[in-house]
C-alpha cells in the first residue's frame, strides 16, 4: 500500500470520526428523544400548545426545538397541613391533617395546562382544598364533640376534599387526622370539669348511702313500733321490777308512804 492510499484512509477515518462527533453533539444539544421514568407521564407541548397525547414510561422520539415534554409525577404523594380553627363553643383547635393523593395519569396534560407543575398544583389546589375542608367542618361542632366524634369529622373532611379534587383529575387516596389539640387553658378547664364530675359522683354515692341507711333505720323503728303492744310492755315492766312499790302522793297534800318490806310481808301470807 502506497503513501497516497494510507493518507486517503487516514483522511476518511478522520472524516468519519468528525461526523460521529458532530452527530453526538447534535444529539446532546437538541436531544430528539425524551425518557419518561416510572411514575411519570410526559405532557407534550408543541409550539407552545399542550397536545392531547400523553407519553407513558419509556423512550419517545420528539422534534427538537418545536416540541417540549413536561414531566408530571403521577405517584402517590403526601401533603401535610397544620391549621388553626375555631370550634362551635369558641375554642381554638390546632389540627394537623395529612393527605395522600396522586394525579390521574390520563389527566396529566389537562392539569398541566390549567394549573402547572406538581409544585404549583400543591400550592394552588391541594393545600387550599384541605384548608377549606377543615375550616368548614370543625366550626359545626363544639370541642367535646370533636374529641368524641373524631372519625365522623375525618369522614366529613374526606368527603369535602374528594368532591373538590376529583373534579380536577386528582385522586384522593387517604386522609389522616394526625393531631387534634386544644389550648392549655382548655385542657385545664377539662381537667377541672373532670374533677368536679368525680366529686359530684362521690357526693351522690354518699347521699344515696345515707338515704339507704336512714330508710333502714326508719323501717326498723316501724317494725319495733308495730311489735310493742300492751302485753309486751307489761311483761317488760315486770321483768325489770325490783320488788319495791312506788311512793304514792295523796290528793290532800299528805304524803302517805307505802313501803312494804319484803321480809315482813311473809306474815300476811297464810
Amino acid at each position: 500500500m502506497n503513501r497516497d492510499s494510507l493518507s486517503s484512509i487516514k483522511s476518511s477515518s478522520i472524516g468519519c470520526l468528525g461526523t460521529f462527533i458532530v452527530a453526538a453533539l447534535i444529539l446532546l444539544v437538541f436531544r430528539p428523544f425524551t425518557v419518561i421514568s416510572p411514575g411519570q407521564r410526559g405532557v407534550v407541548v408543541k409550539l407552545g400548545k399542550v397536545q392531547d397525547n400523553i407519553l407513558g414510561e419509556g423512550i419517545h422520539p420528539i422534534v427538537p426545538i418545536i416540541t417540549q415534554v413536561k414531566k408530571m409525577n403521577v405517584r402517590i404523594q403526601r401533603t401535610d397541613l397544620e391549621e388553626s380553627v375555631g370550634t362551635k363553643d369558641l375554642q381554638s383547635l390546632q389540627a394537623k391533617i395529612s393527605l395522600n393523593w396522586h394525579i390521574e395519569p390520563n389527566n396529566a396534560n389537562t392539569i398541566y395546562q390549567n394549573v402547572g407543575s406538581n409544585s404549583q398544583l400543591i400550592d394552588v389546589i391541594i393545600v387550599p382544598a384541605l384548608s377549606e375542608a377543615v375550616k368548614a367542618s370543625t366550626p359545626q361542632r363544639n370541642s367535646e364533640e370533636i374529641l368524641k366524634q373524631r372519625e365522623t369529622l375525618k369522614q366529613e373532611i374526606d368527603n369535602r376534599v374528594k368532591n373538590r379534587l376529583e373534579k380536577r383529575g386528582i385522586k384522593v387516596v387517604e386522609i389522616s387526622l394526625v393531631r387534634l389539640s386544644f389550648s392549655d387553658n382548655y385542657k385545664q378547664s377539662i381537667e377541672r370539669k373532670k374533677i368536679a364530675e368525680q366529686d359530684a359522683e362521690t357526693a351522690k354515692k354518699e347521699a344515696e348511702a345515707m338515704i339507704t341507711k336512714a330508710r333502714g333505720q326508719a323501717e326498723a323503728q316501724e317494725l319495733l313500733r308495730q311489735s310493742l303492744n300492751s302485753e309486751l310492755l307489761q311483761k317488760q315492766a315486770i321483768e325489770k321490777w325490783d320488788g319495791k312499790f312506788p311512793m304514792v302522793i295523796g290528793g290532800n297534800g299528805t304524803l302517805p308512804m307505802i313501803n312494804i318490806d319484803p321480809s315482813k310481808t311473809s306474815q300476811f301470807n297464810p
